[in-house]
């Protein structure tokens, strides 16, 4: 399973792929028309009117060495703007990164300025037979640029979010207030229990702080369900969503439901100064969210959440 930081990297290298020749075979007719702005700026306008195959990029623009930018800034509309000429590129990151042996480089991922939508850029090494003489740069829309159809995968690891400052500062000054689900939490966690396992529930939240749950079901997932306690604890809820067969891809078995929803509650009442406030099932990715008194948040695999104990939580004495 990839890492985040792997599937973005990944991502990276089939754009390098799919743009490496376009940048290639520019930077060297490029290196022919050095010296002539004109003809750079002619150089760079053929090439947008000649790169079918990569229908995102927006704009082009030659550097030389030292960052200094020799051409006007051409754009994929035709556009020239010569007032570029001369400006200092030098601490921009992607002209300052050392460029690798290949003479090709991706940037980051950034917003434009301008348009405030998601660019790369990529920089080619422009080499003639006295050596090097600058860069050719081409931003892109990554938006338009071809998709990876694998999604990244999900992150299975125990992550931790600390949440607002002055929230954990009075920590010790508060105290758990028995909510109206609290004292209905043996119905509330049977009535959750029979629509995640029977009626297609894969992602349930419960609020227990606020008496309230956010349900999502496998058969409509991009919208959610928010039910208050009245209508949790009436028996006619299950009739509100159609009997489904257990996933199976669900990565939590349906004989586990109700034991994570019951360590909900051990978590819920244990201490009366640091307890949860909400917690969240995905049945699917198998993982469990958290979110205490003090704000503090986990995102953790069931398997270890059901596997800390006391201790782990609270302390050992």
């Amino acid at each position: 399973m990839n890492t985040f930081t792997e599937t973005i990297q990944s991502r990276k290298q089939v754009l390098e792929e799919h743009l490496g020749s376009f940048m290639g075979r520019l930077a060297e007719r490029c290196a022919d028309g050095w010296g002539d702005q004109e003809r750079l700026d002619h150089l760079l306008l053929d090439a947008l009117d000649n790169c079918d195959d990569i229908p995102a990029c927006r704009l082009l623009y030659i550097v030389d060495i030292n960052g200094l930018q020799l051409s006007s800034n051409v754009f994929s509309t035709g556009k020239l703007d010569s007032s570029t000429v001369g400006q200092d590129l030098s601490e921009r990151p992607y002209i300052a990164t050392v460029v690798p042996s290949s003479g090709f480089h991706l940037s980051d991922v950034y917003i434009s300025q301008k348009n405030r939508r998601s660019l790369i850029t990529a920089v080619q090494l422009i080499r003639s037979a006295d050596g090097a003489k600058g860069f050719v740069c081409a931003d892109f829309e990554l938006g338009m640029l071809p998709e990876i159809d694998r999604p990244s995968e999900d992150r299975r690891i125990w992550m931790q979010v600390k949440g607002d400052p002055s929230i954990r500062e009075t920590l010790f000054m508060q105290s758990r207030a028995t909510s109206p689900m609290d004292e209905r939490i043996d119905d509330v966690l049977s009535t959750i229990d029979e629509l995640i396992v029977e009626r297609g529930i894969f992602h349930a939240k419960l609020h227990f702080a606020s008496s309230r749950a956010t349900l999502w079901i496998y058969d409509d997932p991009y919208r959610y369900r928010v039910h208050v306690l009245d209508e949790i604890l009436n028996p006619s809820i299950c009739l509100a969503y159609p009997l489904r067969p257990y996933p199976d891809d669900a990565l939590v078995p349906k004989e586990m439901v109700r034991d994570v929803l019951e360590r909900f509650r051990w978590l819920r009442e244990i201490d009366e100064t640091i307890y949860l406030r909400a917690g969240s099932l995905n049945i699917i990715n198998g993982i469990v969210a958290l979110n205490f008194s003090c704000d503090g948040s986990h995102y953790l695999p069931y398997e270890e959440f059901m596997d800390m104990d006391e201790s782990f939580w609270f302390g050992s004495d």
